[in-house]
């Protein structure tokens, strides 16, 4: 059985970006000690052209081969021009709203989010799947999620967009196996499903 990790950006209280989504907040704590580690630990959570721009081209996907978001999400990438923002994995997309994929590697999941993610989870493979975001489909998803990654960055959002799009989440039935600080603040914590 395949693993979903929420691999996600997050203010200490709990938000992945302000009330219109944006999380570039985030982005001035990603210094060379943190790069490093993204790059190393998850090159395949790097985006096509940020693989281009930090020499990654070719590096095997060490985590994931699929990523999984919502449509908002998606749009980020669209905005810039994006239309397979990351072509090294198998992407699909989220959404009521688009109706033909603007790219032949994005597969659009239309319902039954949570029966597909159960598909791709059941699939042969040693890699895992990606769920980049947003938050309404990580509350949708918070059941099937096996791991969690939070990159909990040292800013205080005071409201915007949850983690969980609003749901409330124990995390009693999973244990941390990864607490690391960095310089900068950062810290990323690693927690696996137990039951």
């Amino acid at each position: 059985m395949r693993k979903l990790t929420y691999f996600v950006a997050v203010s200490i209280d709990g938000f992945i970006g302000d009330d219109t989504g944006d999380g570039t907040m985030f982005m001035p704590f990603v210094d060379e000690e943190f790069l490093a580690y993204l790059t190393s630990e998850y090159p395949d959570t790097v985006s096509a052209p940020g693989r281009e721009a930090l020499g990654l081209d070719g590096v095997a996907n060490k985590k994931f081969d699929t990523v999984i978001q919502g449509r908002n999400s998606y749009q980020v990438g669209l905005d810039l021009g994006l239309t397979s923002p990351y072509g090294h994995l198998r992407e699909y997309v989220l959404t009521r709203t688009l109706t033909e994929s603007p790219h032949p590697n994005v597969r659009l999941i239309h319902d039954d989010v949570v029966g597909a993610v159960r598909d791709l989870k059941a699939e042969d493979g040693d890699l895992g799947i990606w769920l980049c975001g947003g938050a309404q489909l990580a509350g949708l998803l918070a059941d099937e999620i096996d791991e969690l990654v939070l990159k909990t960055y040292p800013v205080v959002f005071g409201g915007g967009m949850p983690m969980f799009g609003g749901r409330a989440y124990s995390l009693d039935r999973f244990d941390l196996t990864e607490n690391r600080t960095f310089g900068n603040g950062v810290v990323v914590r690693r927690y696996n499903r137990t039951r």
